[in-house]
């Protein structure tokens, strides 16, 4: 028995656009509303929000069978955290902070099972190969595998060409937030230079052949990223959608007893 077929890989690989939800909350049963909700993927955050493995392992539990791919987002480029987040099933990873094309390839090498790579073959008591069920796991995983790298930082940039153009690479995925930041423009993804950045970075993505990623917070955006040529578009998160319509159910009711 084979691993299974990333179905998300095999669609970005056909330049099929792929919309997603981040998860947040850490939290099964969010996991599991959002993974019915019609989206492509659902992203658990390790990096800025509370998911520890066990949290991620109930999350993956929670959207299994709901026809939705799940991703994970580590924390930080380490080997040991691809090697987790892979044996929990994982089987498409996003890398924060990558900066050069030798970064890059680190983790290819760290998602991958010898000899294309680095990847500790200890699966057989691991979710991943069904503990145990899938017996030909570790001579097929690789394929499976898509890699997500982050570009968000002036030096990305500088280098994102040999980003790009690493083999084994899926996905760059250029994160606005701290990019805009590192550019001197904190909480100003719009500012021009950020965009002439953001407008550069994907056309060379493009041109290397690779998927484009990135994610926004505000619907009217979403068209301006197909249009640039993104694939993997993150279009909110859960604890984002919870908290506006908290308020907006708070202030409507309010706004509904007030005598007239």
């Amino acid at each position: 028995m084979a691993a299974p077929r990333n179905r998300l890989k095999a669609q970005l690989a056909q330049g099929e656009m792929q919309i997603g939800l981040w998860l947040g909350f850490g939290s099964a049963t969010a996991a599991e509303i959002s993974a019915q909700a019609g989206f492509d993927w659902c992203l658990i955050d390790a990096e800025h929000n509370p998911n520890a493995d066990a949290m991620v392992l109930a999350q993956l539990q929670a959207m299994n069978g709901a026809g939705v791919e799940a991703v994970m987002r580590v924390a930080s480029a380490e080997d040991w955290m691809l090697k987790r987040a892979l044996d929990l099933g994982v089987q498409s990873v996003l890398v924060p902070m990558i900066d050069t094309g030798e970064q890059a390839a680190a983790m290819v090498r760290a998602s991958r099972y010898p000899p294309a790579g680095t990847r500790g073959m200890g699966a057989i008591q691991a979710r991943a190969t069904g503990y145990g069920a899938v017996s030909d796991y570790p001579t097929t995983a690789n394929d499976q595998i898509c890699l997500m790298v982050q570009a968000e930082s002036r030096r990305s940039i500088e280098n994102i060409d040999d980003i790009a153009g690493t083999e084994g690479v899926d996905v760059v995925f250029i994160g606005p937030a701290d990019l805009s930041a590192d550019m001197g423009y904190p909480g100003q993804p719009d500012a021009p230079e950020v965009v002439a950045a953001i407008e550069h970075a994907a056309a060379r993505v493009r041109a290397a052949g690779k998927a484009l990623g990135t994610i926004t917070f505000d619907p009217a955006r979403i068209p301006y990223y197909r249009d640039l040529g993104v694939r993997f578009l993150g279009v909110g998160g859960d604890v984002f959608c919870f908290a506006q319509a908290a308020r907006s159910l708070s202030a409507h009711a309010r706004a509904a007893l007030v005598d007239e």
